[in-house]
């Protein structure tokens, strides 16, 4: 295989992102697994394709010192394949999780979407995910984050401490729902 088409699977440090404690399980919904699939199969069929296309032509132009196009697309192959490296060992150690198979139903457990109010009574909901699903901003948290440590295991109108940066804080659990 030439240069340009070789996906390098050497073990590099930065491939694995923070968040993650050492010997954790790897927990994902199925559509948090469909999605990082998606995007494995997008960067090997269409990005990583393009962007040789791309190195190729530049590297029969001559000079590469100087050659822009040629330099980028170097960078961003491996940008790309550091993703594609890290995409795979995620997905061969995902351990899928169907949150609408959950029989007990009354607890927060992994998948669960849990509404909880603070002492003030403003409420929030989250879902709890996996490590390469959470996005705080669409209220889907990590089951290793300081609020779902909080949750698991909780029932409707159980009080719980939550530990923040700022100090405890008391929350309420007002409810729970499994699946979509």
């Amino acid at each position: 295989m030439n240069e340009i088409n070789r996906v390098d699977d050497t073990d590099d440090d930065d491939d694995e992102l923070p968040g993650i404690p050492g010997g954790a399980r790897n927990y994902v919904r199925p559509q948090g697994l469909a999605a990082l699939q998606e995007e494995l199969r997008t960067l090997m069929r269409v990005e990583r394709p393009k962007v040789v296309e791309v190195v190729s032509w530049a590297a029969g132009n001559g000079d590469r010192s100087e050659n822009g196009d040629y330099l980028y697309g170097k960078k961003r192959l491996r940008e790309i394949d550091r993703r594609i490296r890290y995409l795979t060992k995620r997905i061969d150690s995902a351990e899928v999780v169907d949150p609408a198979r959950q029989t007990r139903r009354d607890q927060v457990f992994f998948g669960a979407t849990v509404t909880y109010a603070h002492e003030d009574d403003t409420e929030m909901t989250v879902t709890i995910v996996g490590f390469d699903e959470a996005d705080l901003e669409k209220g889907l948290v990590s089951w290793v984050s300081p609020i779902a440590r909080a949750l698991l295991k909780a029932h409707v109108g159980d009080v719980v401490d939550l530990r923040t940066p700022s100090g405890r804080q008391k929350i309420e659990i007002v409810s729970i729902a499994y699946g979509e």
